[in-house]
């Protein structure tokens, strides 16, 4: 059956929303946090993941030829889950400035990688991206995922390294792939909370590379 008009009409209207939403998000100044706030890289070779918290998942460290870092990776390799989450000793932070590099090595269903931030007691923001699909994504968790922005990109090809950015300052949430600027959203359900690293359903995805500068504060 064809596309009525007011099918085509709102079709058009969304697809305007989007591209428009986009940009806004790369023309946006870029959120910055205080030069003094310190840097913390997570280095897998020496700590490996030494006081991280597996919230779900098979989080392993591994070695793994041209990792951008170093000899190991921080792999992620369950298969079941709805979302496999792992979050880091440091924090909590209010605003903060994180990046990763990630390689989405396979999947069927979904070939994702995503930073966690904000996490306290089981909610958080997540912003991802999917080997198989056309979007880069801002989602909320609290007993169940709520998207709050969305980007249209190029999906970013299996077995490679991507890179990935976000920057929370009080509500406002900036967010990059590979250092194109994407999303850039207010939300103030979640005020501070620890960083990880997510993934979702088959991904089997490397992580390589994290590194987080933040403000300290909250809980």
């Amino acid at each position: 059956m064809g596309m009525t008009r007011r099918g085509l009409l709102k079709t058009t209207l969304a697809a305007g929303v989007v591209a428009l939403r986009v940009r806004m998000a790369v023309g946006a100044e870029e959120l910055k946090l205080p030069n003094d706030v310190p840097t913390e890289k997570f280095d897998f070779d020496s700590k490996g993941i030494q006081g991280w918290t597996t919230v779900d998942g098979q989080w392993v460290v591994e070695d793994m030829a041209g990792a951008p870092v170093g000899k190991k990776v921080l792999m992620q390799k369950a298969t079941k889950n709805a979302f496999n989450v792992i979050v880091a000793p440091s924090g909590p932070y209010s605003d903060v400035d994180i990046s990763v590099k990630f390689d989405p090595l396979s999947g069927k269903e979904d070939a994702s990688g995503g930073i966690v931030f904000r996490f306290n007691d089981g909610k958080y923001y997540v912003v991802r991206a999917n080997g198989l699909e056309n979007n880069f994504r801002l989602y909320y968790y609290d007993r169940g995922r709520r998207q709050l922005a969305s980007a249209s990109v190029k999906a970013p090809p299996l077995g490679q390294w991507h890179l990935m950015r976000v920057v929370a300052v009080g509500d406002h949430i900036q967010a990059w792939l590979d250092g194109t600027s994407y999303l850039d959203h207010h939300d103030s359900r979640f005020k501070s909370g620890r960083v990880g690293l997510w993934t979702k359903a088959d991904s089997i995805t490397a992580f390589s590379d994290l590194t987080v500068r933040g403000v300290v504060g909250g809980g």
